[in-house]
């Protein structure tokens, strides 16, 4: 997943991440730690909060411009769009 993420430069690419996603919960879901709603948003919580040591660990640039509403509107969104 990490080489799919590294490729995501557009709207496109995204979607296509979100599809072999779900298809790797659809297909691996006893391999997830977070496998239902609950726990998924709790770990995605925890890890927003912690997300610099993760940067940090990896030598990697923290991101400066993360553009919080619009991923706080997507994920409101999803909540009840089909």
């Amino acid at each position: 997943m990490h080489q799919e993420i590294n490729k995501i430069k557009n709207k496109q690419d995204f979607l296509d991440f979100l599809s072999l996603y779900i298809e790797d919960f659809r297909n691996n879901k006893d391999t997830w730690e977070n496998n239902t709603i609950e726990s998924y948003l709790e770990g995605l919580e925890s890890w927003v909060e912690d997300m610099e040591g993760y940067y940090e660990n990896m030598n990697l640039p923290i991101p400066k411009n993360v553009d919080w509403k619009t991923f706080a509107e997507i994920l409101f969104a999803a909540k009840m769009y089909e």
